[in-house]
């Protein structure tokens, strides 16, 4: 309605003449900036909603600790040696896409290591990446443990059968104190 009345006005106006020839020539130059708008006004502001898909799942896997993740663990009166067991979850979302296959993927990964040990050293990562349409993907993202807080960078590939997922990713995460190297895998199902 409110886009009838706009083109209803435009066309009055454009009907209307100005006696003074500088004055016309203003006056045309605002013609040409309203109609010229009119498009834009019509436009939707607000996005399409975005389709998702949840991929969470279990993880489990290894991490290897440098020798300063381990004396920063000891220090803490936690003992653990330079490879430790990982479990856990990871609440995936998807973003769909049209264009090229690429999709944006966000997740939190939560986990448990070192249960082996007896101790328990608990992990929590935010990832924001992009997957390809053969599953290969990419994130970066924040990391916190009782060794400290990190930047974790991680790649790998996600393996389908029907609506099943296998993924396999490789993180890495340097801090002051050293490095740690997980290897994760886990399965989902695309519901």
């Amino acid at each position: 309605m409110k886009l009838f009345a706009v083109a209803s006005s435009l066309a009055l106006i454009g009907s209307w003449t100005v006696p003074c020839a500088e004055a016309q020539s203003a006056f045309d130059e605002g013609r040409l900036v309203l109609t010229s708008t009119t498009q834009a006004l019509s436009q939707t502001t607000v996005p399409p909603i975005a389709k998702t898909v949840s991929l969470s799942g279990p993880r489990f896997g290894v991490t290897v600790l440098s020798d300063g993740v381990v004396e920063k663990l000891e220090d803490r009166s936690i003992r653990v040696g330079s490879l430790v067991t990982q479990f856990g979850w990871q609440f995936e979302k998807q973003f769909y896409s049209k264009d090229n296959g690429v999709t944006a993927v966000h997740e939190w990964v939560l986990l448990v290591g070192g249960l082996e040990k007896g101790v328990a050293l608990p992990s929590i990562s935010w990832l924001a990446g992009l997957r390809t349409r053969n599953g290969a993907e990419f994130g970066v993202g924040p990391n916190i443990t009782p060794a400290g807080v990190a930047l974790v960078v991680a790649g790998g590939v996600t393996l389908r059968r029907g609506t099943f997922n296998v993924p396999v990713n490789l993180a890495v995460v340097p801090s002051r104190s050293g490095i740690r190297v997980s290897l994760l895998a886990g399965f989902t199902l695309r519901r």
